[in-house]
């Protein structure tokens, strides 16, 4: 039983450090099924009902919580370039048709390829936009004054 106790032990040290390493917000919840082995372990449950604990525990805190911790833990995180630019103006370098499968906006001394948010709708060059979206390495826009 102590040789139990000792490897419940030895997981939840690896699952903290290697949550500390990743910063995943994925470890940390199997933490939590072997803190509840542990408990197990030491009331001498048999070792089939700790294994299934453990499991059902991390999974139940994996797919309940994590949600909610990455939503208020993940909040302050850098955008990247591309996700920075939703929400910026940009002007339309080649007309911007979804049929034809053309179109191209600059941003910030930046080419970039772009399609519109509503099909059949085709947008000039020289107009302004709004970036909406990034979709693989196109931008999504939509007229400036919708």
């Amino acid at each position: 039983m102590d040789n139990v106790l000792f490897v419940w032990l030895l997981l939840l040290i690896v699952m903290i450090v290697t949550e500390l390493i990743t910063m995943g917000l994925t470890t940390i919840w199997f933490a939590g099924g072997a803190i509840i082995a542990i408990i197990l372990a030491v009331l001498h449950v048999p070792v089939a009902i700790q294994i299934a604990a453990f499991l059902v525990v991390s999974i139940v805190l994996l797919i309940f919580t994590r949600p909610i911790a990455v939503k208020y833990f993940n909040h302050d995180r850098l955008k990247t370039n591309v996700e920075s630019m939703i929400g910026r103006q940009a002007v339309v370098i080649s007309e911007i048709d979804n049929l034809n499968g053309i179109g191209q906006i600059q941003v910030n001394g930046q080419e970039w390829s772009a399609r519109t948010v509503e099909d059949g709708q085709v947008i000039p060059v020289g107009e302004v936009v709004v970036i909406k979206a990034v979709s693989g390495v196109k931008l999504i826009v939509e007229l400036k004054n919708k």
